[in-house]
């Protein structure tokens, strides 16, 4: 080897030095994968901080579609109208408990009764026919059942769990829906120049989306309440104030919710008498297959058509990974995923057009 050949090989960069080129290439390439580790480590470690800023932004979307409603009939600065949106709803929630809130604090306490009742009636009728082992009764079941489950990755599972998640956010909201923008341009800084006008694009169309999406629920949620009360009442099923008030809530969560609130009015129309528990299961299917399939399409037309399968998909994922908040939350995300694979898609259609017409160009060329 002569000493020229000497020289190169002494300054040739070995095999664990960065300025070989692939080491650099692997350490690229294991830096990728290591951040990709520590990002989904910390997705799973503050998942409840996440849930509880993304309901924030839904809470958000919820008032910023009234800000825009509003400003189509006031002409006044978005401040005021945003003010104008939070008293209206404070008013309708305080009115309502005010001129209500005996009636439901009994018909509540009422209904808990019911329910334990006719529970027990159905173990000690499963006990009867021997398909539930041994003596059982409603409060041991519970009991057993919550002991089984374990700790949920929700802070929820407490009564004061639950208000510190949703006073959370409530403020959260209310601190978007006061300066959108501020918080749109901090997130397009914190992307790439060249992907910045893409991205607003995004999420301008996940803004409307959200908007749309919560428009058809509270829709929903109205109608079903109200009808769901009115039907009730005319049947003379105890409690249907109550009952209207726990379905309209519970129509925010399809599919799951609206079995929920058939069980509960079911339970209670039975308690009553037969006849009555029998115009609760008709009034139940009447209310729900109206909704199913005159309210909903008419709905999903002009917000967000999602599939009911993959809608119930996603709420049992959510529910068993995130808890109750997570169930809640499931079809916004649902929607929000949906938006951006869309607009992934586009994407890469127009790009391969745009392939294609420089490959007709460079052929005619």
């Amino acid at each position: 080897m002569s000493k020229h050949e000497g020289v190169e090989v002494e300054r040739a960069p070995g095999p664990n030095e960065l300025r070989d080129p692939l080491v650099r290439a692997e350490l690229r390439r294991a830096s990728v994968w290591f951040g990709l580790a520590i990002a989904a480590g910390l997705v799973v470690l503050l998942i409840q901080p996440l849930l509880i800023i993304f309901g924030g932004l839904v809470f958000a979307a919820m008032l910023d579609g009234g800000v825009r409603l509003l400003g189509r009939v006031l002409p006044i600065g978005r401040g005021l109208r945003l003010m104008i949106v939070v008293l209206l709803a404070l008013a309708f929630i305080l009115g309502t408990f005010y001129l209500t809130g005996v009636q439901i604090a009994a018909q509540a306490e009422q209904l808990r009764s019911t329910l334990e009742i006719q529970g027990n009636r159905l173990i000690a009728w499963a006990n009867g026919m021997g398909l539930m082992p041994g003596r059982s009764d409603l409060s041991g079941i519970v009991q057993q059942a919550m002991g089984s489950v374990g700790r949920l990755t929700s802070a929820v599972g407490t009564v004061f769990g639950a208000f510190t998640s949703l006073f959370m956010i409530m403020v959260i909201g209310l601190f978007v829906a006061m300066e959108p923008r501020i918080y749109d341009r901090g997130l397009q800084w914190m992307v790439p120049v060249g992907n910045r006008a893409e991205f607003a694009v995004t999420i301008n169309r996940m803004a409307t989306t959200m908007r749309r999406l919560l428009a058809g629920r509270l829709a929903g949620m109205l109608f079903e309440g109200v009808l769901t009360w009115l039907l009730l009442w005319i049947a003379g099923v105890p409690m249907a104030l109550l009952l209207g008030i726990i379905t309209g809530l519970l129509a925010f969560i399809p599919n799951i919710g609206a079995f929920i609130s058939g069980v509960l009015m079911v339970a209670v129309g039975f308690s009553a008498g037969v006849d009555t528990g029998l115009w609760a299961i008709v009034i139940y299917f009447v209310v729900q297959t109206f909704d199913g399939y005159v309210l909903l399409p008419i709905v999903a037309r002009r917000t967000v058509d999602l599939p009911p399968a993959l809608t119930l998909s996603s709420q049992i994922l959510a529910s068993t990974l995130f808890g109750i908040l997570g169930l809640a939350l499931a079809d916004p995300m649902v929607a929000m995923i949906k938006v951006a694979l869309e607009r992934e898609s586009e994407r890469a259609a127009k790009a391969g057009i745009r392939m294609n017409e420089e490959d007709e160009a460079q052929t005619q060329a």
